[in-house]
């Protein structure tokens, strides 16, 4: 057989093409630069969120329920849902007003379940609705609490069952308004309770904003609720109480 070059070349070209497309085309693709492949997850690895407890809502002037909590709670803590109970139900009206105080623990420190209810007890507090402590006046139970005083951890109540594990850097005392009784009446019971708290528990008073209660702030306090009062008089006298 002789050789033919018209024919041999173009065949021999035609072969070293198809060995190109061969050897480019069959061999396994590479990941692009920068290419990224979603990474496996198992149920180990996905983040779960602490769920908190339900019961005490937001300090706004509101007719819902009461969130009375400053601080979140530790990462993974469970909070158990507050009790309902009797005792420091508050009746359903339009809260207008709510005045706050705080009893904090020293820097470095925390105030224990045991030690809180203790001192509660001393103080005069009743443990009631909400899973919270309630000053109530005499004869007049039924017209809700002068004020309570709750966990500041969130949900802000005590989970009784568990108070050895109870740890939080400070406990809030609120009186919603209208109460019970006149505001000024109600502060001159509020504040001595929580001096007193904070003399057993060996703790700090301090204001809504969190700073050292003073004589000046206590002043402006009770002339701000002087004036609530008379305000509240002279509405009475426009209904025709």
């Amino acid at each position: 057989m002789t050789w033919n070059p018209a024919v041999g070349i173009p065949l021999f070209l035609a072969g070293v093409v198809v060995l190109v497309l061969i050897y480019v085309f069959g061999r396994p693709r590479r990941p692009q630069q920068g290419e990224r492949r979603p990474a496996r997850t198992t149920e180990r690895d996905e983040r779960i969120e602490p769920t908190l407890g339900e019961g005490l809502a937001g300090l706004e002037p509101t007719q819902g329920e009461l969130d009375v909590s400053v601080d979140e709670p530790a990462p993974g803590t469970v909070a158990a849902a507050p009790m309902r109970s009797p005792v420091g139900v508050r009746p359903d009206q339009p809260i207008q007003r709510i005045v706050t105080l705080f009893i904090a623990a020293r820097a470095g420190d925390a105030l224990s379940g045991a030690d809180i209810v203790v001192a509660a007890e001393k103080a005069g507090l009743e443990f009631g609705d909400m899973g919270i402590f309630h000053r109530l006046a005499l004869g007049k139970k039924a017209d809700g609490p002068i004020f309570s005083m709750a966990n500041m951890v969130k949900p802000g109540n005590f989970d009784m069952a568990r108070l050895d594990e109870v740890h939080t850097p400070g406990i809030t005392l609120f009186m919603t308004l209208p109460g019970p009784l006149p505001a000024l009446d109600a502060w001159e019971m509020m504040l001595p309770t929580a001096q007193r708290l904070a003399e057993l528990l060996g703790a700090q008073v301090l204001d809504e904003d969190r700073n050292a209660l003073g004589r000046q702030r206590i002043a402006h306090v009770r002339d701000e609720l002087r004036a609530w009062d008379r305000e509240q008089e002279r509405a009475r006298a426009r209904a025709g109480y």
